[in-house]
């Protein structure tokens, strides 16, 4: 009795991590088409499909705002749209609160999308939060201006993320020394920390 109880939470629980993430990403796409749908009372009736077509066409507005993103983009890839750009940032720069979130959230846009930086593509263990003791973090670059001039070690900014949710967590400066560089990938580290350690990935699995 104790052994079939054992063998049903085991298949409850696998039959849980295998529908779960398939539950979790079919409602995130549902509930990004159905708020996206809400731009679309905004567009005159004549310019929609809904208006000809006998059914409702699901989706609409996520292709709408995709539209517009490329347009937007290229616009502003020509000549004329850097320079108007480029007036934006002058202004944004003499607005004290406004120009450290702006220039933050856009150089960390820049660092994952067009990867300008080696931010978030090393994987490292360290010491935290005592000796014998690891976590896991990403390496963001190497520490520079003052906080590396006022001591004589190579300082490297490390992202440890929290678990099970990897966008909060703390920003730490560590001797290059004391850093152990893993081969995994940034992928699997990010699922090694949202599952807790229930996905471990294999040892040849590297970069």
């Amino acid at each position: 009795m104790k052994r079939l109880r054992t063998s049903l939470k085991n298949y409850f629980l696998t039959g849980l991590l295998v529908i779960l993430p398939v539950f979790i990403t079919g409602y995130v796409i549902w509930f990004l088409i159905q708020g996206m749908d809400v731009v679309l009372k905004y567009v005159p009736a004549k310019y929609l499909p809904d208006t000809y077509l006998p059914f409702h066409v699901p989706g609409l507005g996520l292709i709408l705002v995709v539209i517009i993103i490329l347009a937007v983009g290229l616009l502003f890839r020509n000549l004329a749209g850097r320079k108007v750009v480029h007036f934006w940032e002058n202004m944004v720069d003499r607005i004290p609160l406004v120009r450290i979130i702006y220039s933050g959230v856009k150089q960390l846009l820049e660092s994952f999308f067009l990867q300008k930086s080696d931010a978030f593509k090393r994987v490292a263990l360290l010491e935290y939060p005592r000796r014998g003791a690891y976590v896991i973090g990403f390496i963001t670059g190497k520490s520079r201006g003052e906080v590396q001039s006022k001591t004589d070690k190579n300082m490297m900014n490390v992202f440890v993320p929290t678990t099970p949710n990897p966008t909060s967590g703390y920003y730490m400066l560590i001797p290059k020394e004391d850093l152990v560089i893993l081969d995994m990938t940034v992928e699997d580290a990010f699922k090694l920390i949202i599952s807790g350690g229930i996905f471990s990935p294999p040892e040849n699995n590297t970069r």
